[in-house]
């Protein structure tokens, strides 16, 4: 992709690199964390919503450490999630933002649930979309994800995995997410994040369910029942230990809520945050 790529942004400094990050719009801060595809950025994970929230909050979307066109350091050594969550309290500390809602997408869900637990006074509300955290055995639509070798081939795979209709993996968005993924450096950093033995990087995700049970937020769980990378199951388990919690599942969709039932996400989301606005 060339240097006047829509998923580039902002650049603020996060430790020993710069994150690359969206900043629109006005009011309550919104944090938007993407999931661990290949070839993955925020604004790629988030693009359809960003417009549609920045009408009435300040909405944030940077790419992960690893991922997009945040810088990734030779010697930066990846732990699931205590280098996310570095990087995202740098990122809020850099923008001066004391308390945030937060989306979470899959890995990014995940992550949503350990700065909740961890620094309950710095998050609001609380969306998280088929999102890991809970005890999940590896399974072989994970794995083939986080062993993804560069190929429109290996990316349309990848993407029948992740949808429920196939009618949209177009070859067209296909070579798309492959080309973002043969950017120099791009597929090395994503290597280094899921190095062998996988099992380990779903254990490091876990939130006990006493840390559930203590989270104060208002949470929306939203989470395609047809989900074959995340089971619809870890939600339910979720919506069972998190207190103030509600749960909104999708018939007929995969791991792309965003984008399969957007204009439902897209309702859902925006009326949530609304609901803690007023």
């Amino acid at each position: 992709m060339s240097e006047a790529s829509p998923e580039i942004g902002q650049k603020i400094q996060t430790g020993t690199y710069l994150t690359n990050y969206h900043d629109v719009g006005e009011g309550p801060a919104v944090l938007m964390i993407h999931g661990s595809g290949a070839g993955v950025s925020g604004w790629a994970n988030w693009r359809g919503i960003m417009p549609i929230l920045s009408k009435r909050f300040r909405v944030i979307v940077p790419d992960l450490v690893g991922f997009g066109y945040t810088e990734t350091p030779d010697d930066l050594e990846f732990h699931i999630f205590d280098t996310w969550i570095e990087q995202m309290l740098a990122l809020l500390d850099g923008l001066g933002i004391d308390k945030v809602n937060l989306v979470g997408n899959s890995f990014g869900g995940g992550l949503s649930l350990h700065l909740a637990t961890k620094y309950p006074d710095r998050i609001d509300r609380v969306v998280l979309m088929g999102a890991g955290g809970v005890p999940q055995p590896i399974n072989e639509n994970l794995e083939a994800l986080w062993t993804y070798k560069p190929s429109v081939e290996n990316m349309k795979r990848l993407m029948d995995i992740m949808a429920y209709d196939r009618s949209l993996v177009t070859d067209e968005l296909a070579e798309l997410r492959y080309r973002a993924t043969i950017r120099p450096g791009a597929q090395e950093a994503f290597e280094r994040v899921f190095q062998p033995p996988l099992q380990r990087h779903l254990d490091a995700q876990i939130v006990s369910d006493d840390a559930l049970r203590a989270m104060p937020h208002e949470t929306l769980i939203l989470h395609g029942r047809d989900d074959r990378v995340v089971p619809f199951a870890n939600s339910l388990h979720m919506f069972e230990t998190i207190p103030n919690a509600q749960l909104h599942g999708f018939g007929n969709c995969g791991h792309w809520t965003q984008i399969e039932h957007a204009s439902r996400f897209h309702e859902l989301v925006s009326d949530f945050f609304g609901e803690g606005a007023k």
